[in-house]
C-alpha cells in the first residue's frame, strides 16, 4: 500500500537471490488500491525484467478498493499455490539462509507456524539494527511486544532451537493447507492491527503451535508513519475488540479495561462473528484459560480489579487525577483527557494504580502511597511499596472519599501555592470521588 518501489525491488531482489531455487516457486504481490505512480507501469516493468530470467516467478494482485492488511495478505494466500505459503510485509529484506529453517520447522510438522527473528532497518539511513531471538507476544490491548523465550528455551543452551511464542508480529511462514483448515486470517479485520495476535492465540487453541526460528533472519524496515491513517487506535481498539468476541471467553473484559471502555454498552461495532464461533466449535478449540495456563502464563489476570478509568473529585469535574511528570513520582491534578496517563485502577488489596496497567506479571504498576507526613501523595512501584511496608491501602467506596487505610488521612484536592488544584493528603474534610467505570459495585 503506497510502498516506494526502491523499497519493492529491494524485497523481490533479496527473496530471488537468498532463496534457493528450487524452494522458491512464486512471489505474489498484494497491491492493496495503491495511488502511486511508481506502482502502475514501472512496477510491471520490474516485474517483466523479472520474468525474463524467471518465467512467471512473480504475481500480481491489485484490489479494487482499499481493504486493509488482514484482507490484503487473505488475498495473497488465496493465491499461492505452493505447500508452503510465507506472508511478508512489503518493506523487509530476506537475509542469505532465511527460508530453510523455516521449512524445515514445517516439514517436521505442519501446525507449526513460524516466524524469522526480525532485524530492524531504519528507515532514515538503511542502517541495520540486529535484534536478539525473542517471544513475540501482546498486552491486553492486544498490541505487539517482543519478549524472552519461557525458561525452558533458556535450559537448552542452544540459541539455533526455536522458541515457542505465544504470537505472531505478522511475518510468517505456514503450511498452506494448514492455514486454510484453521480458517486462514480473520477476513472480519479491518484496515490494520490485531490480526496477528488473532493468528497466533487461534493456531495454539486449534491444535497448533507458534514458534520463533532463531536461525530465520528477515530484516524489517521500520517505516516513519503507516499509510493507512494518522491515527490507527480506532481500527486497533475495533480489531481488539472482535478477537476478544471470538476467542477470550471471560478474558474479554480485560481488553475493555486495556481500552478504557465499559464493560457494557461500549457502542463500538466489531461485525459479524457468527462464522468465527461456528468455526471455534467446527474445529473443537480450546478455552482461553488454557492458553493462559499453558502458553502465556506471564499475561496478568486482572482477577482483582473492582474499578478503572479516570479518578475525578466530585467537586472539580473537569479535572482528574493524572501520574504527573515522568520521571517523577507525584500525582497531579490535569485536565480530562482519558488517555494513559489518567487511567487509574482500584482493586480488592486496597491499591490504587495510577498511570496505567501492566499486563504482564514481569512489569511493576505504580501505587499511590501516603508517605505519612506532609501533604504530597507519592506513586511507588506497588512491589518495592509492599516490600517497604509503605502506606498504600485504601479504603474507597464510590462516590465517597479515600481514605488510607494506616493513616486514616484521605486524598482531597485544594487550591496549591500557585493557584492551580493539586492532589493532596490531609485530615478528612468530607470529600468524595468517582472512578470511571465498576467492575462491581463498590
Amino acid at each position: 500500500m503506497n510502498e516506494a518501489l526502491s523499497v519493492i525491488k529491494r524485497a523481490v531482489r533479496s527473496i530471488i537471490t537468498h532463496t534457493p531455487q528450487h524452494q522458491l516457486k512464486e512471489i505474489i504481490l498484494v497491491d492493496d488500491y495503491s495511488t502511486y505512480n511508481d506502482l502502475g507501469k514501472p512496477i510491471q516493468d520490474y516485474i517483466d525484467e523479472i520474468h525474463e530470467e524467471r518465467p512467471g516467478l512473480v504475481k500480481r494482485v491489485r484490489h479494487m478498493k482499499q481493504m486493509g492488511l488482514a484482507q490484503s495478505r487473505i488475498s495473497g494466500w488465496e493465491h499461492a499455490t505452493a505447500e508452503v505459503v510465507a506472508i511478508l510485509d512489503a518493506h523487509i529484506e530476506a537475509t542469505v539462509g532465511w527460508a530453510e529453517p523455516l521449512l524445515a520447522r514445517i516439514k517436521a510438522d505442519r501446525t507449526v507456524v513460524v516466524s524469522p527473528v526480525f532485524d530492524n532497518v531504519h528507515f532514515d539511513d538503511l542502517h541495520v539494527e540486529r535484534y536478539l531471538p525473542s517471544a513475540q507476544g501482546f498486552d491486553w490491548a492486544l498490541w505487539c511486544i517482543y519478549e524472552s523465550f519461557r525458561p525452558e528455551w533458556s535450559k537448552m543452551q542452544d540459541e539455533s532451537q526455536p522458541g515457542k511464542s505465544p504470537s505472531v508480529m505478522g511475518i510468517f511462514a505456514a503450511d498452506r493447507s494448514f492455514l486454510g483448515e484453521i480458517g486462514g486470517l480473520d477476513g472480519g479485520m479491518k484496515v490494520y492491527g490485531g490480526e496477528n495476535v488473532e493468528l497466533g492465540i487461534r493456531v495454539w487453541l486449534c491444535g497448533g503451535s507458534v514458534e520463533v526460528v532463531p536461525c530465520s533472519r528477515v530484516a524489517h524496515i521500520e517505516r516513519a508513519h503507516k499509510p493507512y491513517a494518522l491515527d490507527l487506535s480506532p481500527a486497533m481498539r475495533r480489531n481488539a475488540l472482535r478477537v476478544a468476541d471470538i476467542w477470550l471467553d471471560d478474558y474479554k473484559k480485560n481488553v475493555l479495561i486495556a481500552w478504557n471502555l465499559p464493560l457494557k454498552d461500549h457502542g463500538i461495532d466489531t461485525g459479524d462473528v457468527s462464522e468465527r464461533k461456528k468455526l471455534r466449535e467446527k474445529l473443537k478449540c480450546k478455552p482461553f484459560q488454557w492458553y493462559l495456563d499453558n502458553v502465556y502464563p506471564s499475561l496478568e489476570t486482572w482477577d482483582n480489579i473492582l474499578g478503572y478509568g479516570v479518578l475525578q473529585n466530585t467537586l472539580l469535574k473537569s479535572l482528574c487525577v493524572d501520574q504527573g511528570a515522568i520521571p517523577g513520582n507525584i500525582p497531579t491534578l490535569y485536565g480530562c483527557h482519558h488517555q494513559q496517563p489518567q487511567h487509574c485502577f482500584y482493586n480488592t488489596d486496597y491499591e490504587i494504580i495510577i498511570g496505567g496497567i501492566k499486563s504482564h506479571r514481569y512489569n511493576s504498576n505504580r501505587c499511590l502511597v501516603d508517605p505519612g507526613s506532609g501533604s504530597t501523595p507519592t506513586l511507588q512501584e506497588c512491589h518495592m511499596a509492599k516490600v517497604n511496608k509503605l502506606h498504600m491501602h485504601w479504603d474507597f467506596k464510590q462516590g465517597k472519599a479515600i481514605i488510607n487505610k494506616a493513616t486514616k488521612r484521605c486524598l482531597e484536592v485544594a487550591m496549591g501555592a500557585s493557584s492551580y488544584y493539586e492532589v493532596i493528603i490531609q485530615q478528612c474534610t468530607g470529600q468524595s470521588w468517582m472512578i470511571e467505570h465498576l467492575i462491581t459495585s463498590f
